[in-house]
């Protein structure tokens, strides 16, 4: 499990740098949608610079905390995430989550760009995540429980917040967007499913399928902390079509697609 004290260095440092800011929301944003955070009068700090943070090594994901007011409501930007398959433990994939409950957040949204599974989905496409399955072999709150963040044995029956998901589709419709909603499957990758993998995920009831965004939900729930998850559907997955998976791909879909996401995203924190 985390360790207290270094959970509390990096807030001390955070609250040093920021001047207290206090954020009720984060935000953690995917390949390809960092761009959202590209905010005026805001304060960015690099992974590099925050102790205990690790270093996001994936393109597409700028590597900084960044800190700003929108709509009235006070946000940490998490710019790029940690991935289980860059090699880091577990703990250090879902470390900032425990950070931004210490900073005082209530709202986590966390998006991602995944294959679609559902054969009724598109490319651009964006799905609200309903449930999850983890198949990535590990759990983050796996070792001693730490009782200053959550409980032994969390229930794991409404990860994703069914208030903030009908807040979403209500937004979307607005919007005129089609939102989809579904269950997001969760692999270690970094290398693509298989065809047989895809056949099998649809078997169970996947969706979409990802390397990424359950181990920080599922850290989420444990802390209390209200979760949205926002997919954006970036490639059908393996078998699904005849040309083969590329990461340029989903980067390409990604910035496409990231004016509807603004939109909603926008829509979603004047409303929260």
């Amino acid at each position: 499990m985390l360790n207290s004290e270094k959970v509390n260095i990096t807030t001390k440092y955070i609250n040093d740098i920021t001047s207290d800011f206090e954020p009720e929301i984060a935000i953690i944003l995917g390949s390809g949608l960092g761009d959202f955070a590209n905010v005026k009068s805001c304060t960015a700090v690099p992974y590099s610079e925050i102790p205990n943070f690790e270093i996001s090594t994936v393109k597409g994901h700028k590597g900084q905390l960044v800190f700003a007011e929108m709509f009235g409501k006070k946000i940490v930007f998490m710019q790029g995430r940690f991935h289980y398959y860059e090699g880091y433990a577990i703990q250090k994939v879902v470390y900032p989550v425990a950070v931004f409950k210490k900073l005082g957040v209530e709202k986590l949204i966390v998006t991602n760009a995944a294959g679609g599974l559902n054969e009724s989905f598109s490319n651009g496409d964006l799905m609200i995540i309903k449930d999850h399955i983890n198949l990535m072999g590990t759990n983050p709150l796996i070792g001693e429980n730490n009782e200053d963040l959550g409980e032994r044995f969390p229930d794991m029956s409404e990860v994703y917040s069914k208030e903030l998901r009908l807040l979403a589709k209500k937004c979307a419709k607005s919007l005129n967007i089609n939102l989809k909603e579904g269950v997001y499957a969760a692999m270690t990758g970094p290398s693509y499913e298989t065809p047989a993998e895809i056949r099998m995920l649809q078997m169970i009831g996947a969706d979409a399928v990802g390397m990424s965004t359950v181990p920080e939900a599922v850290f989420a729930n444990y802390c209390g902390i209200k979760t949205l998850g926002i997919s954006c559907i970036t490639n059908l997955a393996a078998g699904l079509k005849h040309e083969k998976l590329s990461h340029a791909e989903v980067i390409e879909t990604a910035n496409v697609v990231k004016e509807k996401f603004k939109k909603l995203l926008n829509s979603v924190l004047k409303n929260i």
